[in-house]
């Protein structure tokens, strides 16, 4: 594969990439690419009924059906409507109904009452996609050089925008699922994730070790080459002092410890609004979690199951990552502690490709001697999104494009934290060492984990 195609094949193109490009395939390539992630989303969807894709459960999920019209709004709107000319919506009513938060772009329906939308119906939103889907087809198939240079950056902003959707659709269905005490199952992927008991005892018991990293001066956001959000930018020097780092996220086993310890009982380790929050919505383990019979039980994409204490736990919210910390004895990382260390890994793990829609523990290949010293980061990547202690707000120099693409990321800095790393609802070719996700810190419906970072001592 030659590098320009590496490029396309991934989703990442700068202005500086395409602009040189002159193979006459880089359309089709661009083309597929967008097939690709537009079938993705459709096969993510298989197995779902109609009455599945139209519930909203709470205001932060959004239901299936809205998902898929959404995305393909975001196609119609930023392209077809900008470089077709004379184009006109053959239903205009979808601009109010599946707009998210682009001001400049029109008004839009409230997204609380999403799961009120009964029309159009799950089958009109799908007709809805082949039609813009035909429609891209046909712009890009007579696309010139200079055409395909201004349609290149926002079709690659709306393929990246698809996978986002495409996390949250799995995200959401799984708390639609959740609230039905039948317990559907999405996928069954166990079945392809087979770990011998004994095994996942060794898992649970290994102890996690402290990396050390010394103090630099570190070259933080992306580098300018391949795709990027521009959150992710711009690439500035960041004073990172000496820290360490925990060599992997904590797990379901050591969570349940600080539970059994009266951690969600004990004020001294929470924040003050971390602490009202618990009291309010009474949490007492992460969520979706309950016990029967003196055991922790989990719902899961791939139904009701006993919480498995070998892999790393998942939907905590900021109070509840920062609670267990402080009871560890630790903090978590600031961003730019997780992005030096990450510098050195792989992007590798389990993400949405591997079809299991649930974290896994570290591989039983990993050394469980601890005085060996196995000085490596494990699950970097995939898994669980790691919550920083960094508040999502601008790099030094930031500053929002205009318009309604504008809107994207710029105007969320505020009252929410960094994650980094992806999980096991996120694309391997979306993530990044530089991704910036963020969410408010008592949200937990999201994939999110914890992983310890410690002064030098």
């Amino acid at each position: 594969m030659s590098p320009d195609t590496a490029e396309i094949a991934t989703g990442r193109v700068t202005a500086e990439d395409h602009l040189s490009s002159t193979k006459p395939d880089r359309v089709e390539r661009l083309h597929n690419r967008f097939h690709q992630i537009r079938n993705l989303t459709n096969s993510l969807c298989a197995g779902l009924e109609s009455e599945d894709c139209v519930v909203q459960s709470m205001p932060d999920v959004s239901p299936t059906k809205w998902h898929l019209a959404h995305t393909t709004w975001f196609f119609e709107t930023f392209i077809l409507k900008k470089f077709v000319p004379g184009y006109r919506a053959e239903i205009p009513e979808y601009a109010y109904l599946f707009n998210s938060y682009y001001n400049a772009a029109g008004d839009m329906h409230r997204r609380d009452l999403r799961g009120l939308i009964s029309r159009p119906t799950v089958s009109e939103a799908l007709r809805y996609r082949a039609s813009i889907d035909s429609h891209i087809a046909d712009l890009l198939s007579d696309a010139d050089e200079k055409l395909a240079d201004e349609i290149e950056p926002i079709l690659v902003l709306g393929i990246h925008h698809e996978q986002q959707h495409q996390e949250l659709l799995i995200t959401d269905i799984k708390h639609v699922f959740a609230q039905n005490p039948l317990h559907p199952v999405y996928r069954d992927g166990r079945a392809r994730h087979s770990v011998r008991a004994e095994e996942r005892m060794a898992t649970a018991r290994r102890p996690y070790q402290f990396i050390d990293f010394e103090q630099t001066t570190a070259e933080i956001g992306h580098e300018g080459r391949g795709f990027a959000y521009d959150n992710e930018g711009p690439r500035h020097q960041a004073l990172v002092p000496a820290f360490a780092l925990a060599s992997r996220p904590v797990t379901n086993g050591e969570y349940i410890a600080f539970i059994e310890d009266n951690g969600y009982q004990r004020p001294e380790f929470w924040l003050s609004l971390g602490w009202i929050t618990v009291n309010e919505q009474r949490w007492d383990a992460p969520l979706y979690w309950t016990k029967r019979d003196g055991t922790w039980w989990n719902f899961t994409l791939s139904g009701f199951r006993r919480v498995d204490e070998s892999v790393p736990v998942t939907h905590v919210s900021y109070f509840e990552a920062d609670a267990y910390a402080n009871w560890a004895g630790a903090r978590l990382p600031t961003e730019f502690e997780w992005e030096r260390a990450a510098s050195g890994c792989p992007i590798e793990g389990n993400f949405v490709e591997d079809e299991l829609f649930h974290p896994v523990a570290v591989p039983s290949t990993v050394s469980v001697d601890t005085s060996a010293a196995d000085r490596r980061l494990h699950q970097m990547f995939g898994d669980v999104w790691e919550w920083t202690r960094s508040a999502y707000s601008p790099y030094p120099g930031y500053r929002a494009e205009p318009g309604a693409l504008g809107e994207y990321n710029g105007k969320f800095m505020c009252n929410q934290y960094v994650l980094r790393g992806g999980s096991c609802a996120t694309s391997r070719t979306h993530i990044r060492r530089t991704y910036r996700n963020f969410f408010q810190p008592e949200k937990r419906w999201q994939f999110t984990g914890i992983r310890l970072a410690r002064d030098p001592r």
